[in-house]
């Protein structure tokens, strides 16, 4: 993961809320909304013992710097205009036992659900795979919501450094060094899950490319630029639509 310090410097309190609100739209336009359901955090800039969060009863795209909810470390609401997420806990536990994660993605995107359920382990068989190279762990300790410090622990203990976490029949927790970093990722995962679907859906994936040809693709499309070049792309479009 990128070093905070690299991704976006001097990040100001309203560049953070404005990047919440971006990513928001850009998740509902690549469908990821699942009604009001998921969420998306940023750490307070300067101060990672809070962070901006979705609000509860909003869709993605209904974001704004008005309704946004400030949390801390314990998932207790202490600002903002909006009602905090039930499942705020994934958030917390996740920035507790990671300090390099700046942001969180919970969501529940259909082909990564689908995927999740079937109980295989992400190959390396597509460009968005390779993003997971260092490994696509799962959560399975149930399919309820995340509403307690406990289970909001467990699903940062099976995130352990990674990426991303599967939750079995659940849905995804992504996290990121940035909001664009998370989003992006949020995005390649359930590209890689619907393509390796397909593949063993046509009698599964054949032979992978070497180890080392996969390792030079996963450092070229995981590198920060990559992340803010990407979501900059998505921002823009996703504002047009809505336009």
């Amino acid at each position: 993961m990128a070093n905070p310090a690299q991704t976006r410097g001097g990040l100001s309190a309203e560049d953070a809320r404005q990047v919440l609100i971006d990513s928001g739209l850009i998740l509902e336009a690549a469908g990821q909304g699942d009604l009001t359901r998921g969420h998306v955090s940023v750490r307070v800039p300067g101060d990672p013992t809070h962070f901006y969060m979705k609000p509860h009863s909003f869709g993605f795209d209904e974001i704004t710097h008005e309704n946004i909810v400030i949390c801390n470390l314990d998932g207790e609401k202490i600002g903002g205009g909006g009602r905090k997420h039930s499942e705020v806990y994934i958030h917390s536990e996740i920035y507790k036992a990671r300090p390099d994660v700046m942001s969180v993605i919970h969501t529940h995107p259909t082909h990564a659900v689908a995927f999740s359920a079937t109980g295989r382990t992400m190959r390396p068989i597509s460009q968005p795979s390779v993003a997971f190279l260092d490994g696509l762990p799962v959560y399975t300790d149930t399919i309820e919501l995340i509403r307690t410090h406990a289970m909001g622990a467990g699903v940062a203990k099976a995130l352990g450094p990674h990426k991303a976490v599967l939750m079995r029949n659940h849905g995804v927790a992504v996290v990121g060094a940035s909001v664009e970093e998370s989003t992006i990722l949020a995005i390649l995962l359930e590209n890689a899950c619907e393509i390796q679907l397909l593949a063993d859906a046509a009698g599964a994936a054949g032979a992978e490319f070497d180890r080392a040809c996969i390792e030079r693709l996963h450092d070229t499309i995981t590198k920060t630029e990559q992340y803010t070049i990407n979501f900059e792309y998505l921002r823009r479009r996703a504002i047009r639509q809505k336009s």
